[in-house]
């Protein structure tokens, strides 16, 4: 027997389909993703907390779910909606369904979804508020969407960074100030870490330790880094002021990789202005262009807001543009150790090319320039 469920959009239109994982109803911004795989990394990205997320390609959980494939401690989105998903995956790693999965940590799916349908809907009105309703009717969900605050209204990185120091040796675990040694010890300002960024810098030979969102120029200093990285992260960089004076407390002071919100979070700290995009960048098939070397790229993204091109600061240099709308993907200091992306080096999902820029920022840690 299965349980009707329904997506509510604030506009009022509704699609019926079915429940599975956990028969519960949520609300949030309703987003669609490009990636044709990676479903475990996108439930799991901080990025997409507060958000219900519609992957356009239609079926999921094909290849099951593994402990190795996590972006964060637990999942982060809202909601999963698909057009199908599969109960019997097949994978050497698998361990269980992702019914099983989303159920365990009370996150609700929806199956039977026109998601082509809903992607397009969005595409042409944008995002949208909505809901994913199981045990009450359509009409009582858009009631209550109507009555509640959107998600560029809420400081969504609070809800998913950590409020503690924490070291990355393979895993997470307490910071003791141990020595790093020969290592290059490198702080990442948590707003929404993804684990694969730890990955790869501790394969480049790092040091890594994870600062709250709120640690002081001061305070990180005070870690002795050889260089800081401010992570991606979900929402409105509008909300982190607090981000903002940190960065730009360090800027000059030590070597800087922004990524996705942590690009934004630079860009604000030096006088650039921020906006929201009417459907977003989610996927893993972005043409990313770099300026410099005219390559094309092909990039994972994860983003709702963007930096505005007009009104950037002089000392501010667009590195890379978005081949599809134009926006501003990437930034670099005229004169400071500092470089930003818009999008995801780290992959997870995605492909793996853009790895590169973690060469170019070790590159800045070691000799202190761009």
């Amino acid at each position: 027997m299965t349980t009707p469920a329904f997506v509510v959009l604030e506009d009022g239109t509704v699609y019926r389909g079915e429940s599975f994982g956990a028969p519960v109803t949520v609300y949030g911004e309703v987003v669609f993703t490009t990636a044709m795989t990676g479903y475990q990394e996108m439930l799991t990205d901080p990025s997409f907390a507060g958000q219900i997320v519609v992957p356009t390609y239609p079926l999921q959980g094909n290849y099951g779910i593994n402990e190795g494939d996590v972006e964060s401690r637990r999942i982060q989105a809202a909601a999963f909606v698909v057009r199908g998903h599969s109960s019997t995956p097949s994978h050497a790693l698998s361990d269980r369904t992702l019914h099983d999965y989303l159920n365990s940590q009370d996150i609700p799916g929806v199956s039977g979804i026109d998601t082509r349908a809903l992607t397009r809907r969005l595409r042409v009105s944008g995002v949208m508020m909505g809901a994913v309703a199981v045990d009450v009717s359509p009409e009582e969900a858009l009631a209550h969407l109507r009555q509640g605050p959107r998600y560029e209204a809420i400081d969504l990185v609070q809800q998913v960074s950590t409020n503690a120091l924490f070291a990355w040796e393979g895993g997470s675990r307490p910071f003791e100030g141990q020595e790093h040694g020969d290592r290059k010890r490198i702080v990442v300002t948590d707003y929404g870490v993804k684990y694969n960024i730890m990955r790869i810098l501790e394969r480049n030979g790092c040091e890594v330790i994870a600062a709250p969102p709120g640690a002081t120029a001061e305070e990180v200093l005070g870690l002795r880094p050889d260089g800081v990285l401010l992570s991606p992260g979900p929402g409105d960089p509008v909300h982190l002021d607090y981000g903002v004076q940190t960065a730009r407390a360090l800027i000059g002071k030590t070597p800087i990789m922004g990524i996705c919100l942590g690009h934004q979070v630079v860009a604000r700290a030096l006088g650039g202005n921020t906006y929201k995009l009417k459907f977003g960048h989610r996927g893993a098939n972005h043409p990313v262009k770099e300026l410099h070397t005219d390559t094309v790229h092909i990039t994972a993204q994860n983003h709702g807001f963007a930096v505005d091109a007009d009104g950037l600061p002089s000392e501010l240099e667009i590195t890379h543009v978005s081949l599809n709308d134009g926006t501003v993907e990437g930034l670099r200091h005229r004169s400071a150790p500092v470089i930003t992306i818009q999008y995801h080096s780290e992959a997870s999902p995605g492909p793996r090319d853009n790895e590169y820029l973690f060469d170019a920022f070790m590159r800045m840690v070691w000799d202190g320039r761009t």
